[in-house]
């Protein structure tokens, strides 16, 4: 099933269309915005946009053979990169056939399903992923025109440390993009994005939809969601609608993290007992979806120091501690045993 035709950001879309057309749109780009409001979609419709053979204006036709390989996710030119599970093998080339065959099995069930929520929070952009990527871009592209490299999720790229060799040419890639290549990474924190990355990036921000824009797309691709409540709720963001028959796991982690800061910040020691012993975080994919919610409050509690004129520094180390424990949590490490650190440094740190 091919994908829904991309909805809104119009004004965007169109300087966007006018930059290629004038051979200046930038090879490496961070798109952020909201969770939920169109940012990995924008990166399949720029992929579309560069290799349409008959674009209409500021927009691809949607109807020649490249358009609609890129609509069916099936462009060889147009590579999807999004957060997976660990590999399990142990020899780096495994590792990346084991990324290759995730990435291959999330494609299928987005062309199935191409309404998608957020990864498993146990998912990120290893050194595999890394490895898979610089692969791919030393190919030369199938039908002799652009390559498009989507990163989704870009604040899942962890830390490199046990590679420091694949780290530094993925950097390096970044700021020497070969020709004919476009890089687009994108974000709903770009504040938890690896600084050293961010820095090789040139921002674009997705903006909210109005209610009608979001009630449209639903009336034509979702129309049980198409309610007057749904629309409301999802304030502007056609992720948020989509995602609202979920399970609710985003709403869960952002509840656990709340009660973790408040149990830190008040120094109650039963609340934090039972934040401890909670049997949730047996499940890994709970507790970092748990963290990647704490990580995203602790920033915003930083920038609003930052605007406020206060000081910010513990925050952001409580942050980097933070992913320091996500990063930690993809191994066999007891989920408690390193909450309870976490818990010992953000109180030393008094960022709750």
């Amino acid at each position: 099933m091919p994908l829904a035709p991309f909805a809104g950001h119009i004004e965007l879309r169109r300087r966007l269309s006018r930059a290629i057309t004038h051979d200046r749109l930038p090879q490496v780009l961070l798109v952020t915005g909201p969770a939920g409001a169109g940012k990995q979609r924008l990166g399949l419709w720029l992929a579309q946009r560069l290799v349409c053979s008959t674009p209409k204006g500021d927009e691809p036709c949607g109807t020649c053979s490249a358009c609609l390989k890129v609509l069916n996710l099936a462009h060889p030119d147009v590579h999807w990169m999004i957060p997976v599970p660990r590999p399990k093998a142990s020899e780096p080339d495994k590792q990346v056939e084991e990324v290759a065959e995730a990435l291959a099995t999330a494609m299928a069930e987005r062309r199935a399903t191409p309404l998608w929520g957020v990864p498993d929070g146990m998912s990120s952009h290893g050194i595999a992923s890394a490895r898979w990527l610089q692969r791919r871009i030393t190919l030369m592209a199938a039908e002799g025109g652009w390559r498009v490299f989507i990163v989704g999720n870009a604040e899942r790229l962890v830390p490199q440390e046990s590679s420091p060799e694949a780290a530094n040419a993925l950097l390096k890639l970044l700021e020497e993009p070969p020709p004919r290549s476009l890089f687009v990474l994108t974000t709903a924190e770009p504040g938890l994005v690896l600084p050293t990355i961010r820095s090789r990036t040139v921002p674009v921000r997705v903006s909210k939809l109005s209610d009608e824009d979001v009630k449209e797309f639903l009336m034509t691709n979702a129309p049980a969601l198409a309610t007057d409540d749904v629309v409301s709720a999802a304030r502007g963001l056609i992720g948020t609608a989509v995602g609202s028959g979920k399970d609710g796991t985003a709403a869960k982690a952002r509840q656990s993290a709340k009660e973790l800061l408040s149990a830190v910040r008040d120094g109650n020691p039963a609340m934090l007992a039972r934040t401890l012993k909670q049997g949730s975080w047996s499940a890994r994919g709970e507790f970092t979806a748990m963290l990647d919610a704490l990580a995203t409050m602790l920033a915003r509690q930083a920038r609003h120091a930052v605007t406020e004129g206060r000081e910010a520094v513990g925050f952001l180390d409580a942050v980097q501690r933070v992913l320091l424990t996500r990063e930690r949590a993809q191994g066999n490490v007891n989920p408690q045993l390193l909450l309870a650190a976490l818990v010992d440094d953000l109180a030393v740190l008094g960022a709750a």
